[in-house]
């Protein structure tokens, strides 16, 4: 299933209202000096990823504005979406966002998942680029807050000697998706060099994956998944082929159903209506990964769509803790790339 352009006008509609509004807001901040005061206003310390309740949320929403425009640039939001890009992707506003980071506070602020999501927009602006050259000044804006976070991913990624296989924002495997797409879409070959380094180190040797102990009840990823998605990234198709068969000897097991949603409203069960979509974009990579006539290739692209159809109807007009930022997780899924 591709993304329509009726579905992608939602998406911007939704997009456009997340990233414009500040409230509720979960604040992160790390105090670092005795008596310090708190932020007088979280838009003060962020004025470009001010809204969708997370400076993280907020990044990938606009991400999902990008991703429109250069997939479908004649929707009606389209005005509207440069308009916001107009205004947040300017060297001033990005340069207090980057000022940001280099404060005591933001030495490891919202590492890898915000880096890695903000990675993942720069890439998408540079894809944008080439085929609506007004991008080109946002991209310009948004370069030196990328390099910086592309810098951090490549040294953590190298220190890292064990992997974080959470189901939630730590997960190095996600991560370093969107950052090996970074580092391809805009020629950082020292980064993709140390993500494919890092995932034969971390994940290179794994058997017999415990696929039975997911999903625990707040993912929004799949660890197991995550790390087979990465795999298929950075091996050539028969030797990832191989690396599958012994880490899923048995198939994929429960990892092909729907986890079930108990309450959409608790912010941290809603997560899982993200697991389906995160599942469905990362199934679709798995079997992409594989070599041509392999019989897992239509088991995993129907598990795919089956997790598809469950996660989508709560992308838009659901609950906010859901919809401030599950339709960028259905666009990945419905777009498949990176």
């Amino acid at each position: 299933m591709r993304c329509d352009a009726a579905t992608a006008s939602a998406f911007a509609r939704v997009a456009l209202a997340n990233v414009s509004r500040p409230m509720p807001h979960a604040l992160h901040h790390l105090l670092t000096v005795d008596g310090e005061p708190l932020p007088s206003s979280h838009v003060v310390l962020h004025p470009a990823f001010f809204g969708s309740y997370d400076w993280h949320s907020a990044v990938h929403m606009h991400w999902l504005l990008v991703r429109v425009l250069r997939t479908h640039g004649t929707v009606p939001e389209s005005t509207a979406i440069e308009a916001i890009l107009d205004e947040r992707f300017t060297p001033s506003v990005i340069g207090r966002e980057l000022a940001y980071f280099l404060s005591p506070a933001g030495r490891t602020f919202e590492r890898p998942y915000g880096w890695a999501w903000l990675l993942e927009l720069a890439a998408e602006l540079a894809r944008l680029t080439e085929s609506a050259p007004r991008a080109a000044s946002w991209g310009m804006a948004v370069e030196p807050l990328a390099r910086e976070l592309a810098a951090r991913m490549r040294s953590f990624v190298e220190a890292a000697v064990y992997p974080i296989r959470a189901g939630t924002h730590g997960n190095t495997a996600f991560a370093c998706l969107l950052a090996h797409d970074y580092a391809q879409a805009c020629d950082d070959a020292p980064l993709a060099a140390a993500v494919e380094s890092a995932a034969m180190r971390w994940f290179g040797g794994d058997r017999v994956a415990p696929i039975d102990y997911e999903p625990s009840l707040t993912d929004f990823l799949s660890p197991i998944l995550a790390e087979a998605s990465l795999q298929a990234r950075v091996m050539p198709s028969d030797r990832f082929a191989e690396w599958l068969t012994s880490l899923l000897p048995h198939g994929l097991g429960p990892l092909a159903d729907p986890p079930i949603v108990g309450d959409r409203h608790d912010p941290q069960i809603a997560h899982l209506d993200g697991l389906s979509l995160s599942r469905a974009w990362m199934l679709e990579r798995m079997a992409s990964g594989l070599p041509a006539g392999d019989d897992r290739v239509d088991r995993f692209r129907a598990a795919a769509a089956g997790h598809l159809a469950a996660g989508l109807p709560w992308t838009v007009g659901g609950d906010y803790v859901g919809e401030h930022w599950l339709a960028s997780f259905a666009a990945l899924a419905l777009g498949v790339t990176p």
